[in-house]
């Protein structure tokens, strides 16, 4: 399950106030108040469900939501949980959003940035810049060391800066049932060094000196000159491949490998690193058209198992990308990163300007028995399909940007998911369930919450712009439009209000769960399933630049849409699987773009 955290409506402020605030300053999270969360839960199903199914649904909700029964008992065990827990949500979610999830974490969970392309193009270039890279992000933990980060506030309140600290030195752990996150950073000895791939080669490279300060710029580029030297062949068994693989079969792939005492170092040395740089081979450019697509599928997978798969560790939690040509990015594991601590760090890396003997790279080695070796194989066939079966569409679309909806004193965020319903429906002659995600972080330990769309103002809209009459369309579609953007902000406000509803109704379900109970009617209804059914996963960049996010769809025919607006244009990333004849990444593009120009007539028109 892939999130990223929007700002729809209100911008991020940064307190100017240098203080640590990881723990104490944002208050807990509130349980919602149980029958506003089965009211928004009735009107979510209203658009996507005919009469009928709405009436049996709505009477299983009543007897669930009735005083003295199921959902009572279970929201009074919810508040009691939220009186003893830091956060009486988050550790759940994470559990059942992220770790106990058996899909892979390539294209299906871990979240790509793919940054603006940097002048250089040869393995000069590529170093140079990577050393910056290495030297800017541990400027960024010293200041989280030390407690120079500033605090950062959302419409006045102080957000929790938990996750901070957890951003390094941190891995994913395969299990058998589920995974775990180990974080090495707040040991005793906290780890000194990174991980450098390149030809699928690891490279332990400590980057602090002997008396605990940080190597200069220079200093790292002499290590990353002699990690080249070292690596000139690719390595014909690319260990990292195997983290690509459902969780389940890496788990017992991994307990394999740990029973050598070579491996087991090895393994280790990268899981405790404070992060990862991955120096690919340049970018297969077929054309200029496509080539933002493919260098943002290259930070997703890294392109196949020959192309540059091989230089990722898809558990760890930040993994940076330099390639040859330019291209550079961020990939990031989930459970522990999330997407606005993960744009601070990016805009602290854009903003950088750099300022004894040093210790060999280490180069990592693993023993391959015919198990391992076996295990390497069928994860390099099953990567290999799942990379060819996603489809990847990135476009920048440059008719207007978000100053347009302002200027009409519309959300650019809101104005976006009325065009992304819209297209949706044009190609798919209906509306779906889709969802974007809120950040929580103006609570203690708080993490994501949906904003659901479509709304009862979005049937209402598209069915005034579908009218084949064009002045009663040009009339009412205006109208529906400012009332359907209203819509979606009124919703993104209750979230931010921590008063959500898909928190809470998997909260009420994990409850019962916990207390050995059968799960609730509600739950096994099909209008739940319809309702968790994401066909139209959507999320916005927090960024002020030309990035690009991309991952893939939360369900097999869904999609799943990433978008960036800037002042005057708005990047675009659109995935599909090909596997899947009724989703088309190419043809929901194309709609997308004429539908925006369409919602530009109907703000201005020009006859």
């Amino acid at each position: 399950m892939v999130e990223v955290c929007s700002f729809s409506l209100v911008s991020l402020q940064v307190s100017m106030r240098q203080e640590l605030c990881f723990f104490s300053s944002a208050p807990p999270q509130p349980v919602p108040p149980l029958a506003q969360t089965l009211q928004g839960y009735l009107r979510a199903l209203e658009p996507l469900l005919p009469p009928e199914e709405i009436n049996h649904t709505r009477r299983m909700v009543q007897e669930f939501g009735r005083p003295g029964g199921l959902g009572s008992q279970l929201q009074e065990e919810l508040v009691k949980r939220a009186g003893h827990t830091r956060n009486w949500i988050s550790d759940w979610w994470v559990q059942w959003a992220y770790l106990e999830s058996r899909q892979p974490l390539p294209v299906h969970s871990n979240p790509a940035i793919s940054l603006p392309r940097r002048d250089f193009n040869d393995w000069r270039g590529q170093l140079m810049f990577a050393s910056k890279l290495i030297a800017a992000v541990l400027d960024f933990k010293a200041k989280i060391n030390t407690g120079q980060l500033p605090v950062e506030f959302m419409r006045g309140k102080p957000l929790c800066m938990d996750l901070y600290p957890l951003l390094f030195s941190s891995c994913r752990i395969p299990g058998p049932k589920h995974d775990y996150i180990a974080n090495h950073g707040r040991t005793r000895r906290s780890p000194t060094h990174i991980t450098v791939v390149r030809n699928y080669q690891f490279f332990q490279l400590e980057v602090y000196n002997s008396d605990g300060s940080r190597m200069t710029e220079s200093q790292i580029h002499g290590q990353l000159l002699r990690i080249r030297s070292q690596s000139w062949k690719t390595d014909k068994e690319p260990m990292g491949i195997l983290t690509s693989e459902h969780r389940h079969t890496w788990g017992e792939a991994y307990n394999r490998l740990l029973r050598d005492k070579i491996n087991k170092e090895s393994v280790r040395a990268i899981e405790t690193g404070l992060f990862s740089l991955c120096l690919d081979s340049p970018v297969m450019r077929i054309s200029d058209e496509k080539y933002a697509s493919r260098k943002a599928a290259q930070v997703l997978h890294g392109g196949g198992t020959f192309s540059n798969s091989g230089n990722r560790w898809f558990d760890k939690t930040l993994q940076f990308v330099v390639g040859e040509d330019g291209s550079w990015g961020l990939l990031y594991e989930q459970a522990t990163a999330e997407g606005p601590p993960i744009a601070t760090l990016l805009h602290h890396i854009q903003e950088y300007c750099p300022s004894g003997p040093t210790a060999m790279p280490k180069k990592l080695y693993f023993y391959i028995d015919k198990e391992i070796k076996r295990d390497i194989e069928l994860a390099k066939q099953n990567l290999d399909i799942l990379i060819n079966d996603l489809d990847v569409n990135v476009f920048n679309f440059k008719k207007f940007g978000k100053e347009l909806p302002k200027k009409h004193k519309m959300s650019p965020n809101s104005f976006i998911q009325v065009a992304l319903q819209l297209a949706y429906y044009r190609v798919h002659n209906e509306l779906c369930a889709a969802c974007d995600i809120a950040s929580q972080r103006m609570f203690r330990g708080g993490r994501t919450e949906y904003i659901r769309s479509p709304t009862n103002q979005t049937l209402k809209f598209v069915m005034a712009i579908s009218n084949p009459s064009v002045s009663v369309r040009r009339n009412s579609a205006f109208q529906w439009n400012i009332i359907h953007v209203n819509a979606v902000s009124v919703c993104c406000l209750q979230a931010l209000k921590g008063h959500g509803i898909d928190r809470h109704l998997l909260g009420l379900k994990l409850q019962a769960i916990e207390q050995g109970l059968s799960i609730p009617k509600v739950f096994m209804d099909t209008a739940y399933g319809v309702a968790t059914h994401w066909k139209l996963r959507t999320g916005q960049v927090p960024a002020n630049t030309d990035s690009v996010m991309c991952f893939g769809p939360l369900v097999p025919d869904g999609y799943a849409i990433c978008y960036n607006p800037q002042a005057d244009h708005v990047h675009f990333s659109i995935t599909a699987f090909n596997c899947c004849e009724e989703t088309h990444a190419e043809t929901l593009a194309l709609t997308l773009k004429e539908t925006l120009c369409e919602l530009q007539e109907l703000l201005e028109p020009t006859v």
